[in-house]
């Protein structure tokens, strides 16, 4: 018996799949494309992260490709702030930054 566990995108997205799977490639192998080229393909999944639905689908190309997911936020981030910045973490960095800072002040 066998479980499916890949759920099949709907072809709206699929050249926003595609692209993101490359982007995902370029930030892995930095070396492998020019600058312009990079640029390129971040610019045309922007574009295409601008006009997508935010569903379940999109959702879950999101947190395959985590580069275009930070794209996303900061597209969104005047409507959804770090939506998809996890919380804890955000928590813990502050956290950190105020003892790391009250800290300092004693020091002096």
């Amino acid at each position: 018996m066998s479980i499916e566990t890949r759920h099949p995108l709907p072809a709206r997205l699929h050249t926003l799949a595609a692209l993101a799977g490359l982007l995902e490639r370029l930030e892995a192998a930095p070396s492998s494309a020019s600058a312009e080229q990079y640029r390129g393909v971040a610019r045309q999944v922007q574009v295409l992260l601008a006009e997508a639905e935010p569903d379940e689908h999109l959702q879950r190309l999101l947190n395959a490709a985590p580069h275009s997911a930070e794209l996303y936020e900061n597209l969104r981030y005047d409507i959804a702030g770090l939506c998809r910045s996890p919380l804890e973490a955000a928590l813990n960095a502050e956290l950190a930054a105020t003892a790391a800072i009250r800290q300092a002040q004693r020091a002096r």
